[in-house]
């Protein structure tokens, strides 16, 4: 059975490529083609701007809800 703290840290990953990818394609129908290969590089560095900047909200979030979310300490 995935335990709860698997689920949500699959959850978070899901989360990060379903934004990167919405991203990605939404840059490549707002630039202009022919791409260049900088045109593929601002597009990434764009999409995992995006990416680290949601996860940081969620992250932020989580926090300020429960400030023991990411300390907390193992039962012995």
């Amino acid at each position: 059975m995935m335990s709860s703290h698997f689920g949500r840290i699959l959850l978070l990953a899901a989360g990060g490529a379903i934004v990167f990818a919405a991203v990605a394609a939404i840059l490549l129908r707002i630039i202009p083609g022919p791409h260049k290969q900088f045109d593929y590089l601002v597009i990434g560095t764009l999409s995992t701007f995006a990416t680290l900047a949601t996860l940081f909200v969620v992250m932020i979030t989580t926090m300020s809800k429960d400030p023991t979310a990411f300390n907390k300490r193992k039962k012995e």
